[in-house]
């Protein structure tokens, strides 16, 4: 199974849509409930939820995750109500539209759960159908929409934001260590379609910074990724040279990332990153160490990006 340990914990939701094609004068003993088996949509939508439930246990690859709501609901085929679900053709025949959502906060989607809870509602209704019609015919089972995770990626960002990266480290600035957490944050930023106008390494003193950070902000480069000089050392500046320029504190970034760390190691509390705003640029703390700035990353990406739009006056 993939890991997707990497992956942040946030409200996931599906819906998805299927028919059971069936002849009219099986819709006319429904609606006179005479069938042979008694109640038909009760039964199916209980078999739905069960199918839901065991959704991880049918698909090898599919993660277990906590269905925290689920709703299956069933209605005759009908032009007016259904246009925009179906193509035309399917207006020709009779049937029964099963239609659900779900609702899950986990590091995954509920797509499967959703689409495996109408492919069994389905499989229920034909069973207590095919006493009376012959014809019977599962089909159109197909997913809505889904939102949370990377399917939510557009809505924090129209363009792609611009960023820089600064790397504050004595040993790499003076040639003495290869560079590696500056361009695993160059990768990721990349991989989320963010513009990555500047990479540069620089001692971790406070001046070098801060001159830095400032031209950044002149020329309006709208993220600012700085890496290392967050902890407890002797020559752990940065934390420092950022603090004195920020005009508005964002506390919620910074508990963001040392809550995600923490779940990985109790290293995470060791952090003292900051994250904050001069004018429309928002500057954020990374650790120095590889592992410390991809989680702090994962944590924080992409939904950061909707911070431009917060500073230039937008709204959340």
């Amino acid at each position: 199974m993939r890991d997707i340990t990497h992956k942040q914990i946030s409200l996931r939701t599906a819906s998805a849509v299927g028919v059971l094609f069936c002849s009219a004068e099986t819709i006319a003993l429904i609606r006179e409930d005479k069938l042979p088996k008694g109640n038909l949509f009760d039964v199916a939508r209980a078999a739905g939820f069960l199918g839901a439930k065991l959704t991880p246990q049918l698909l090898p690859h599919c993660h277990p995750v906590a269905i925290d709501g689920m709703d299956l609901q069933f209605e005759f085929l009908d032009r007016e109500k259904h246009s925009g679900l179906f193509g035309e053709e399917v207006f020709a025949r009779s049937g029964i539209v099963i239609r659900g959502e779900a609702r899950s906060i986990g590091r995954t989607g509920i797509e499967m759960e959703i689409l495996t809870a109408i492919a069994v509602s389905a499989l229920e209704l034909y069973d207590m159908l095919k006493p009376v019609d012959k014809q019977l015919e599962i089909g159109r089972i197909s997913l809505l929409e889904k939102k949370g995770g990377k399917s939510d990626r557009e809505r924090y960002f129209a363009t792609s934001p611009s960023c820089a990266v600064l790397v504050c480290s004595d040993s790499a600035a003076a040639g003495k260590r290869e560079d590696r957490s500056g361009r695993l944050i160059v990768e990721m930023l990349e991989a989320v379609q963010a513009r990555v106008q500047y990479y540069v390494i620089v001692p971790d003193e406070k001046i070098s910074i801060q001159q830095q950070i400032k031209e950044w902000v002149a020329e309006d480069i709208q993220f600012i990724f700085t890496t290392g000089g967050t902890g407890l050392g002797p020559r752990d500046n940065t934390v420092s040279a950022v603090s004195e320029l920020l005009e508005r504190d964002a506390d919620g970034i910074a508990e963001a990332m040392r809550v995600y760390g923490q779940m990985r190691t109790p290293m995470a509390m060791m952090s003292r990153g900051v994250a904050g705003s001069i004018g429309e640029t928002l500057i954020i703390t990374l650790p120095g160490s590889s592992d410390g700035a991809r989680e702090s990353l994962e944590a924080i990406l992409p939904a950061v990006f909707h911070a431009r739009k917060m500073m230039k006056g937008g709204g959340h």
